[in-house]
């Protein structure tokens, strides 16, 4: 029987995580009953037994806004905690016998975890070790696979978008090259979206190779045309030369943080026209701000089956959207394939026929 939930949010935050929280609540507390707890930062604090009661008075007026009402955190992963040695080395630690122990010690009858592939994974193999997990799919970067669509994801499109259309006018003020870096550490589905719904000239992706001369074609075609600007956006894991450009490496978890190959593509290009080149690196801004319409419903239907999920004992599955529905898949299903974009898809084709270069 089903009496408590624990919710919490993994990874990178994104608009639409406190619909996610809102929807379980009040499907949990509302039609089931249940009592639910909110775990803070993610896996960190289930580590550390921190939680909040989340109640419906708790949840008011968070359904507009960004961010996440629990905090989250993607430092954390219970199997590999890592340890700084006195002699400057990191060693990781399994200590996931203590995110075991701590569930238990909170009486909780499932977990349900929010977050892409590193959070799923996590939470996958939690349930190996006997804890009851749903998840539901969440990044802004869209490229979780087995589902078609993340909650997040047109909300970062929209302000990217709104983003290269401010800098539409001041690029043909100045007549200059005006380069948009944006998030996508492996796949480029912001950089395609926003920059097909705002008129870029050039879209760089990780997924398809480009080549300089290509792009500086396009630009000079439009400058003798009489256009003596263009609108270039580059996902920030776009390799330029032979490989993607890090600005740093974070000590204990290791992992490199991508950043800077759009001033790096603009010291190029400065070099080879007689344009002014600006860059304009958009960072964290994507990632705030209340969701748009279409992800508030998203993730609220999300968070309504994953209680059906619950009720059903459907543990170690993660919604996913798929065909205007919302349906269920193993979470093995989901993690450790990240769903890129297809240089062969329809949505590229339709690009290219509007004479967006892609550089190749």
């Amino acid at each position: 029987m089903i009496n408590r939930i624990g919710i919490l949010t993994g990874g990178g935050d994104c608009p639409g995580l406190n619909a996610v929280i809102r929807g379980l609540v009040k499907v949990g507390i509302g039609k089931y009953g249940w009592e639910m707890v909110g775990i803070l930062d993610g896996f960190e604090g289930l580590m550390e037994n921190r939680t909040i009661p989340l109640t419906l008075e708790t949840i008011k007026g968070i359904l507009p806004r960004g961010g996440t009402l629990l905090g989250t955190t993607n430092r954390c992963d219970p199997f590999e905690v890592p340890v700084a040695l006195p002699d400057g080395r990191v060693e990781r630690r399994d200590d996931s016998a203590d995110a075991v122990g701590n569930f238990r010690r909170l009486g909780l009858d499932g977990l349900v975890a929010t977050g892409g592939d590193g959070t799923l994974a996590i939470a996958h193999r939690l349930f190996g070790l006997g804890v009851p997990v749903v998840g539901i799919p969440k990044t802004i970067d869209n490229d979780l696979d087995a589902t078609e669509i993340t909650f997040g994801f047109m909300t970062a499109v929209e302000t990217v978008t709104e983003a290269v259309d401010k800098l539409h006018t001041t690029a043909e003020s100045h007549h200059r090259v005006m380069i948009v870096e944006v998030m996508g550490r492996d796949a480029g589905w912001i950089a395609l979206y926003a920059g097909i719904a705002g008129g870029a000239d050039v879209i760089l992706i990780p997924e398809i190779p480009f080549h300089l001369d290509q792009v500086l074609r396009k630009i000079r075609a439009r400058e003798e045309a009489g256009s003596k600007f263009s609108i270039v956006v580059i996902a920030e894991g776009t390799v330029l030369g032979e490989a993607k450009t890090y600005v740093d490496r974070d000590a204990l978890t290791g992992i490199q943080r991508l950043g800077g190959v759009g001033e790096k593509l603009a010291c190029v290009i400065r070099d080879r026209v007689d344009l002014e080149v600006r860059t304009t690196v958009l960072g964290h801004v994507q990632r705030g701000g209340g969701p748009i319409a279409f992800d508030r419903i998203l993730a609220t239907r999300m968070a309504a089956e994953t209680a059906e999920l619950i009720v059903g004992g459907q543990w170690d599955r993660m919604v996913a959207y798929r065909n205007g529905d919302i349906v269920s898949v193993p979470i093995l299903e989901a993690i450790g394939r990240r769903k890129v974009v297809d240089p062969g898809s329809q949505i590229i084709a339709h690009a290219r026929a509007l004479g967006v270069s892609f550089g190749e």
